[in-house]
């Protein structure tokens, strides 16, 4: 169990915002943090720690206005941080490659591989045909549904696949990629703490790293999802820190295990 960081890049700004807020409508979404640095001041600065695996998301869609200008911090921070960063937002087979040369360690995908509520095993395989396995993380964020199940959402988190998150598929979609992510889209930026439901279907999960992120927003809040994944999960903390406005420590949670 370890602390992966975050670099969360919308209108070409670093911020923390409400997660099931993002609309790609006017670009908007409830924000909790603007960051006045750029991202490569937190890309040296995880440099620095030697916190490796964390994760650059665009929060843009490619036909914003704003896209460019979030593309070009990401790409900043991964040359700040080169083969230390993780990056999500948009990622297709198409432009995988640009961001791995760029010096991304991983590539984080949903939306191309989800697609109408279903996987598209083949967009899958394509994406394995540049990637490989070893650079390839599969974001498997969710939200709950009126059925009490976790369900995969895509689009920035604001279209509902079919697709259920169980410990079953995360067994299948396992043996393409070499990491996970899950953001708990309905608590993430809300420092509510992690949903125990959710936290104990990623808890039951082999084989792969599994890096969880939304809710945690105290260092009980923390201890108590230690407690509930036995410690099994890598986590995530965003607007709670202190870096971006909140009251848990960068200090302290870096040093984590």
């Amino acid at each position: 169990m370890r602390f992966r960081p975050c670099i969360d890049i919308h209108n070409g700004k670093v911020k923390q915002i409400v997660g099931g807020s993002l609309k790609d409508a006017g670009d908007q979404a409830e924000e909790n943090y603007i960051s006045e640095q750029d991202s490569t001041f937190y890309a040296k600065m995880y440099k620095k720690d030697n916190l490796r695996g964390g994760h650059i998301i665009l929060l843009n869609p490619a036909g914003s206005e704003y896209y460019e200008a979030t593309r070009k911090q990401a790409l900043a921070a991964l040359q700040a941080f080169p083969g230390g960063m993780q990056i999500g937002g948009g990622v297709t087979a198409e432009n995988a490659k640009e961001y791995l040369d760029a010096g991304a360690s991983h590539v984080i995908v949903t939306s191309y591989v989800f697609r109408e509520g279903r996987i598209r095993w083949d967009r899958l395989e394509q994406l394995l045909q540049v990637t490989g396995r070893e650079h390839l993380v599969l974001d498997l964020s969710c939200r709950k549904r009126e059925d009490g199940a976790y369900y995969i959402v895509t689009d920035r988190w604001q279209t509902f696949t079919d697709e259920k998150l169980t410990s079953e598929l995360m067994g299948k979609l396992g043996t393409y990629c070499d990491e996970f992510l899950i953001h708990g889209v309905d608590v993430e930026g809300k420092s509510a703490g992690a949903p125990e439901e959710l936290v104990s279907i990623l808890a039951s999960c082999e084989g792969r790293p599994i890096t969880y992120a939304g809710g945690i927003g105290t260092m009980e809040d923390l201890e108590r999802f230690r407690v509930q994944s036995g410690g099994k999960l890598d986590f995530t903390i965003g607007s709670a820190l202190d870096l971006f406005g909140g009251k848990v420590a960068y200090d302290v949670v870096k040093n984590y295990h």
